[in-house]
């Protein structure tokens, strides 16, 4: 009998032997193709830079409370990251994982607008079927119904605008510049409606991962929030959690779009899953108004900045960017992407393959043509998993896709290491888990 409290403790997992390369094994010896672990494992199982790294660090020092000391990892870590940041990120707050990166960000920006005279400022808008973490402000920014339903008494008010999500949310006939008028429309009758000036952040994923399945923005979208936060004084702070560090093909998500955040929340591929870690990245102009008032920020962990977890973060971007790793996300999306097109293409019960990367998403429907779901209590997205995970597949299958109860979707993230070979077996193990499904 095991004494660890599962995710779901009517369906505990197998116990893990051992990982290499973009495969975990179990106690058997079975190997399963690792694309489902929420985008953490970026350069795949036993990358020795990495771990070399880690007990290097492990063998000088493990832990120095951030109150005390700094510590080398960290501040080359902080430098690294701000030389490749967009815009103005000029700091960095270092956490254990992406819920608390997140709600650092929260905080930070309402410590921003006090430092700065502005109190009145203290309300989110932020984006129905986003998802940005478990901690309390966290999920109360997200926008996924599920997941806040039990929670609910206990979180704070935000006001929540459509997504950008063209496969449901594009009228018939209309044009991306359309639909873009038309969400930006809607975001700026939210600020008004709370008052501009009482709005302190705009929150949202630049592609979103976990409760929609890989959705990119739409043309010039996150241009155009960039410049209607501009125009009334709103932090724009952007949840790079799932879909930054690379995972979309640029280190930071956002640099494909041209647009760069106020405040940025990153972790998962930071420290590839050898390490728990996070961070929240924040323009000069925002550290320096805590520096000329309070000069404390009121928040803090106990792991904050911990320099192994540091040491692990930093030999992770060694190797995506001294080493090239990143070079390969954006071909070895490509050849997915197409691998994933000529498998399930014309499949009836696939209505729309998306993504960016090796960030790509399948939307599961119940009739193609009308786009329509099939009924929630079928609960197909656990059964496509099962499948999958029968044929030494992990992939990311989640309900919920349409309104936080009805739609499925599969999230697909493999190890930027990944080869073409592998990357065939994986479409190859989610057809015949589709087919075992359908």
């Amino acid at each position: 009998m095991s004494h660890v409290f599962p995710r779901n403790s009517q369906s505990p997992p197998p116990l893990v032997s051992h990982g290499a390369g973009i495969c975990l094994y179990d106690q058997s010896g079975r190997a399963y193709l690792n694309c489902g672990d929420a985008a953490v494992s970026c350069l795949g199982h036993g990358d020795r830079h990495v771990t070399d790294a880690i007990k290097a660090q492990l063998d000088r020092v493990a832990f120095a409370h951030s109150g005390v000391f700094t510590s080398d990892p960290a501040e080359a870590l902080a430098d690294k990251l701000i030389a490749h940041a967009p815009g103005a990120l000029d700091r960095v707050y270092f956490v254990s994982g992406g819920s608390e990166a997140m709600e650092a960000a929260l905080k930070l920006a309402r410590q921003y607008f006090l430092e700065i005279g502005q109190p009145q400022r203290h309300k989110i808008v932020a984006r129905r079927q986003s998802y940005h973490g478990n901690t309390l402000g966290a999920l109360a920014t997200g926008g996924n119904a599920a997941r806040r339903a039990q929670f609910d008494p206990l979180l704070v008010a935000v006001s929540h605008v459509s997504p950008c999500y063209a496969y449901r949310g594009k009228a018939e006939g209309e044009s991306d510049a359309a639909y873009v008028d038309r969400l930006i429309a809607e975001l700026e009758a939210a600020f008004l409606a709370q008052g501009p000036d009482t709005v302190m952040a705009f929150v949202a994923e630049p592609v979103v991962g976990a409760t929609l399945g890989a959705v990119p923005p739409v043309a010039d979208y996150l241009a155009r929030v960039r410049a209607l936060c501009d125009t009334y004084g709103i932090l724009l702070i952007l949840d790079e959690v799932m879909c930054g560090m690379g995972r979309t093909g640029t280190l930071f998500a956002a640099e494909a779009y041209g647009v760069a955040p106020d405040i940025c929340a990153i972790a998962k591929g930071l420290g590839g899953g050898y390490q728990p870690i996070g961070a929240t990245l924040c323009t000069a102009a925002i550290h320096e108004a805590i520096e000329a008032g309070s000069g404390f920020f009121q928040h803090g962990h106990t792991y904050l900045a911990h320099p192994a977890a540091c040491a692990a973060g930093l030999a992770v971007l060694e190797r995506l960017l001294d080493q090239a790793v990143l070079t390969r996300v954006t071909p070895a999306g490509a050849y997915l992407s197409a691998a994933l097109h000529q498998l399930f293409g014309r499949h009836p019960h696939v209505g729309d393959i998306r993504g960016a990367g090796l960030f790509l998403g399948i939307e599961l429907v119940a009739d193609r043509d009308t786009k329509a779901p099939f009924p929630a209590e079928q609960k197909r997205h656990a059964r496509v998993k099962a499948a999958a995970f029968a044929k030494g597949l992990i992939c990311y299958p989640m309900g919920g896709t349409v309104d936080g109860r009805r739609g499925e979707h599969i999230l697909l993230a493999p190890p930027f290491i990944a080869t073409e070979a592998e990357l065939d077996a994986v479409a190859d193990r989610l057809s015949a888990a589709l087919d075992a499904c359908f």
